[in-house]
């Protein structure tokens, strides 16, 4: 089963500026359209490390639905517990300046019901064999709920990031229940009520290793962009991995690579620097192309084994 994946699918139309962006003008530029959703980016970028995911999901009922399960499909991901139904994906409509970030964008979320479907139909059976399962924590709460109880009934191990911080802080119980949890450095000081901008990278090391403690969360990574990522767990280890150097051309997708690297290292033995520095490579060949997930590596790369 491998690491079992829960969360969206969604269809990425991205607009580039080739020059200067003009917030209130009109921009010359490009127009791509690609597969996305966070649950979607990391089962790929997991399957892409020659891990064999699996992917519990929901797709519309077309041609582009059928589209994005055949690409998985070729990527080695068990796509057994995706559903093929009528607003069973998302889309997200973002412009990006000519650096590379995000100025503006919508999102249209999919109807979640089928994946809590999925789980009250095959939840056994995709827990009990799973590695370890990544999960959006802000996907609507019943799903959450049912995943965490699959989780424990089954003695695994479960890794969350965000998508929607606002909602994400309201499921601190589940939070507790995490084995690791992985964020930007925004979205940690809106979970702790702080405002870490200016903070440096190791004071911020400092601070996470307390607020971990003082929420008795056991885990957390925070992402700090080109200042690399902090780490701390509830045992006193903490530190701040650096970032790699790269040229930026998009960073759609880069915080869900991090992820998957951390959820790879983590559950396959890896300290939690070392799963860092998985996630850290995995996320720097994502942002210097303008596709959404990691390239193919082998396990053995990072000190893995099948």
């Amino acid at each position: 089963m491998g690491i079992v994946v829960i969360g969206d699918v969604f269809i990425d139309i991205k607009g580039f500026s080739t020059s200067p962006y003009i917030p209130y003008g009109r921009n010359a530029g490009t127009i791509t359209q690609i597969h996305g959703g966070v649950g979607r980016n990391v089962a790929e970028d997991i399957a892409n490390v020659e891990l064999e995911p699996t992917f519990v999901s929901s797709v519309d009922d077309d041609a582009m639905g059928e589209d994005v399960i055949r690409k998985l499909d070729r990527h080695k991901v068990n796509t057994k517990y995706m559903k093929k139904v009528k607003n069973g994906m998302g889309t997200w409509l973002a412009v990006f300046d000519h650096e590379g970030d995000v100025v503006g964008s919508i999102s249209k979320r999919p109807d979640h019901k089928w994946i809590e479907q999925i789980l009250d139909e095959h939840g056994d059976e995709i827990f009990k064999d799973a590695d370890s399962v990544a999960i959006e924590i802000d996907l609507d709460k019943d799903i959450v709920k049912k995943t965490f109880a699959y989780a424990e009934k089954y003695n695994k191990k479960v890794y969350a990031l965000v998508s929607n911080m606002s909602i994400a802080i309201e499921r601190r119980d589940f939070l507790r229940k995490t084995e690791c949890f992985v964020c930007n450095q925004q979205e940690a000081g809106i979970l702790f009520s702080e405002d870490y901008e200016n903070v440096s990278p190791e004071d911020l090391a400092d601070i996470l290793l307390e607020r971990i403690r003082s929420a008795t969360i056991s885990k957390m990574v925070v992402t700090m962009g080109d200042k690399g990522a902090v780490y701390a767990d509830e045992n006193g280890d903490k530190g701040v991995y650096p970032a790699l150097k790269v040229d930026v051309i998009d960073t759609t997708g880069a915080g869900d690579a991090f992820f998957s690297g951390v959820c790879i290292g983590l559950t396959y033995g890896k300290t939690l620097r070392e799963a860092c520095a998985i996630g850290t490579r995995l996320s720097s060949t994502v942002i210097c192309t303008s596709e959404n997930i990691c390239p193919r590596f082998m396990p053995e790369e990072f000190g893995l084994t099948r």
